[in-house]
């Protein structure tokens, strides 16, 4: 398994990415894993906080598994991606926090803005490469726009710059940097599995309706798009 699902105790679910020979880039196996886990996270009544992090020091996730992809020609199904993003192909109720920390990338970026909760450690690098390798990150393109901004997605997805921590605080994309993510990810994860558990999915259910309905409609599009992508690559 290179993803790791570990219970804490007091309500505490800690998913790994754990490919930190690859930075943590995510081929098809470990999508296919990332989606069996987010609805394992939903069903299991032993969870009510969840932290996503990175194995290793250089990367949370360096995105898609670009050599796979390059080798076989071929990416994930648009069903599958979707339910390996945290609540986009599936119902994922309970509250979850990003730990992010060295490279951060496309699909990495993808990750972390489904979850509800981005923290940074300073040397946290994010960059969206996919439009300089004829690919792109339908989902995000259509979530992003909510969390900062079209012109701030524009930007960030069309130029395919890179932005360190400090920038994406200033936009908006995450919510603290800090010394050491994983920590501080934790203590909020504690906080939150503290609440109500009821209170705290009816609460991200109802503010996340609109986005949840948005990118419903706009599922097909992006499959269309991907296919088209990859069909002109």
């Amino acid at each position: 398994m290179t993803v790791e699902y570990q219970h804490l105790g007091e309500g505490i679910l800690v998913v790994t990415l754990n490919r930190p020979e690859r930075l943590n880039a995510l081929d098809s196996q470990a999508k296919r894993e990332l989606a069996e886990v987010w609805q394992r996270a939903q069903d299991d009544r032993a969870v009510r906080a969840i932290v996503l992090r990175g194995a290793g020091e250089r990367a949370f996730c360096a995105g898609s598994d670009l050599k796979e992809i390059e080798t076989t020609g071929e990416t994930v199904s648009s069903e599958l991606l979707a339910r390996a993003l945290p609540g986009v192909g599936h119902d994922l109720s309970k509250p979850v926090v990003a730990a992010l920390h060295g490279y951060t990338l496309g699909l990495g970026i993808s990750l972390a803005i489904h979850c509800d909760f981005r923290i940074a450690r300073h040397d946290t690098r994010f960059n969206f490469p996919e439009v300089r390798h004829g690919m792109l990150s339908g989902f995000s393109a259509i979530t992003l726009p909510s969390l900062i901004g079209e012109a701030a997605a524009l930007d960030i997805m069309l130029s395919a710059r890179h932005f360190d921590a400090d920038q994406a605080l200033g936009m908006g994309l995450v919510n603290r940097v800090v010394a050491d993510a994983y920590d501080s990810s934790l203590e909020l994860a504690v906080r939150l599995a503290a609440h109500s558990g009821k209170a705290v999915e009816w609460t991200k259910t109802l503010l996340l309706a609109e986005r949840k309905n948005r990118l419903k409609r706009h599922m097909e599009l992006v499959d269309q798009a991907r296919r088209d992508v990859m069909l002109g690559r």
